[in-house]
């Protein structure tokens, strides 16, 4: 079993499995692996569930009270990324990198300096920017517990990259890149006021297959408008 790297510090976990779309279901296994690991109980005792607001949760029933653990969950062709942290609501998303008309989706979801930023962006890297952009806005809606919606399409996202970093407009978010390597950008977000870490604890590099299988994609972007 993957071991974690236990700091003390404020941490955000990701685990990278395949998604085979069978029984049982690959998300729910790394959930229980998660919630095993950082609440300290066999997997059988992990109950997944929500909290108030709807976000998931894994939870753990004792004696002296229930425990929960703030998980996300994202799919992308082929993989599932599942993401735990202790201290707060935790979000994740992930995308492959394909061709996309990436100006042409920016214009029509994300506001004007992102947009002016992914202009001045590379040609050749910007479809990974614009899927950053787009990753970010994910992941912060599910640490917030309601997605994009109510605008978060909108919600102006922090220059991509690490450490984790404020959402402008706002003390209590932040989010930020972890590599995964290959086609992959992942991003992780957290409500918090203070820096919070992030460990990939299981990579696709470790005995997970990262290349496309057979399965449907499985993506959040809307439909893909035509030009550029």
């Amino acid at each position: 079993m993957v071991q974690l790297t236990v700091s003390g510090r404020d941490t955000a976990y990701v685990w990278v499995g395949r998604d085979t779309g069978g029984q049982p279901d690959p998300a729910a296994v790394l959930l229980r692996r998660a919630g095993a690991l950082l609440l300290g109980r066999p997997d059988a005792e992990v109950v997944l569930t929500h909290d108030r607001e709807g976000r998931p949760v894994a939870r753990v029933d004792a004696v002296t009270g229930s425990v929960e653990l703030s998980v996300s969950v994202s799919r992308t062709a082929g993989l599932v990324v599942v993401a735990a942290r202790q201290a707060g609501p935790v979000g994740v998303d992930v995308e492959r990198i394909r061709p996309l008309p990436a100006l042409a989706l920016a214009r029509r979801w994300f506001p004007p300096a992102e947009v002016a930023w992914l202009g001045d962006r590379p040609e050749a890297g910007r479809t990974a920017d614009f899927l950053r952009l787009w990753t970010a806005k994910e992941a912060v809606g599910k640490a917030l517990g309601w997605g994009l919606r109510g605008g978060g399409l909108r919600r102006l996202m922090p220059p991509p990259g690490l450490p984790l970093r404020p959402v402008p407009g706002t003390e209590l978010l932040r989010v930020g890149h972890p590599p995964l390597g290959g086609d992959l950008v992942l991003a992780v977000a957290a409500r918090a006021s203070a820096q919070v870490d992030v460990e990939v604890v299981q990579r696709p590099a470790h005995g997970v297959a990262a290349e496309r299988s057979a399965s449907v994609e499985r993506t959040s972007l809307p439909v893909v408008v035509r030009g550029n």
